[in-house]
């Protein structure tokens, strides 16, 4: 069976989006000169990052920085700009791919950090780079049910381990430019992080509308990019064929109920220049309504979304029509209408 799963929502709105970026930043000519041994074997030209992928630079947690203590500043912030206390936040998503250990999960350290009260439901989500938006339609769920009045959806991705156990591991092994490659989007990683607090309509009449969105599954592509700590292998070939094909029947699919043609700004999740300008060329996206932030901070993953989505709040005005789009590793998509 073909199709997509749709929700609409009619009293729920996104009240405030806030991230914190690390301090620290690495340029992918410093990771290229650690491989420089690996890169010379394999007959691979310098700028590999940059030609390939469109990534300059990434960040990466300084010394004295935490992902989670980010995460948590960045749910604070995004609390303060909405106007919401911690006591009347009834739910919290975190939708991070990073976590520390298996349990608990990653969300009682964000709820007891927040000040959170004990009857906000936390727990996690994890959908790899689609989460964030899973997070956010599963809170508008529970608001439009009335099960809660606010809701906090965060997520914190921490790049640092993975990346430099796939780069000690392409030093040591012996293996060609295909063993290479399946690994190369790992060096694309960023971190950073990011919070959204949803909340009723009708109770905050000049927030933004979630109108609502689809969802669709293509799960036969499961082991086209698999991903621990150890290290992230790739087919990036299939993948973004696997991945374009989804989008576009999503797309095509929603086309009959949803009109998004003419969106005021199509948030992508960012992974590269080619993921990016496939994406536009396939569904005939206009180019100067996607912004793009991976030249400079890379793929922080499920971040990526919010954190883009932040950035370009300052130059959305009332009116202006936003959709999210988001591809993960499974493989799933979701969009999610915003009404500015």
């Amino acid at each position: 069976m073909h199709g997509n799963a749709t929700a609409r929502f009619d009293n729920v709105a996104l009240l405030s989006v806030a991230s914190v970026l690390p301090s620290r930043v690495t340029t992918s000519d410093e990771i290229e000169a650690r491989l420089e041994p690996s890169l010379r074997r394999l007959n691979l030209r310098p700028g590999l990052l940059r030609r390939v992928a469109g990534v300059h630079e990434r960040r990466n947690w300084a010394a004295g920085e935490t992902v989670d203590a980010a995460t948590i500043t960045a749910g604070a912030t995004a609390l303060a700009r909405a106007g919401v206390e911690p006591g009347d936040v009834g739910l919290l998503i975190n939708t991070s791919v990073s976590r520390p250990n298996l349990e608990p999960s990653v969300a009682v350290a964000l709820h007891h950090g927040l000040g959170l009260p004990s009857s906000a439901v936390n727990f996690d989500v994890a959908n790899a780079c689609l989460g964030f938006i899973n997070g956010m339609s599963l809170a508008a769920t529970m608001i439009q049910s009335g099960q809660i009045r606010h809701a906090i959806v965060v997520a914190g991705e921490d790049a640092d381990e993975i990346q430099v156990n796939t780069i000690e591991r392409l030093l040591q092994t012996d293996g060609g430019r295909d063993e290479f490659m399946s690994e190369f989007a790992t060096l694309t990683l960023g971190s950073g992080s990011a919070a959204a607090v949803l909340g009723r309509a009708d109770e905050h009449p000049d927030s933004h509308r979630i109108m609502g969105g689809v969802t669709r599954a293509a799960t036969e592509f499961h082991r086209l990019c698999v991903g621990s700590v150890d290290g992230m292998f790739t087919d990036a070939k299939a993948l973004l064929k696997g991945g374009l094909d989804l989008v576009v029947s999503a797309w095509k699919e929603a086309s009959s109920d949803w009109d998004w043609s003419s969106m005021s700004r199509y948030i992508t999740h960012q992974v590269s220049s080619i993921h990016t300008d496939s994406i536009i060329k396939a569904v005939g996206l206009d180019r100067s309504r996607v912004p793009t932030t991976f030249p400079t901070l890379g793929n922080i993953g499920p971040a990526s979304v919010p954190i883009t989505l932040d950035r370009e709040q300052a130059s959305l005005s009332t009116g202006d029509r936003v959709l999210l789009v988001g591809v993960g590793s499974g493989l799933n998509t979701a969009m999610l209408e915003l009404a500015w």
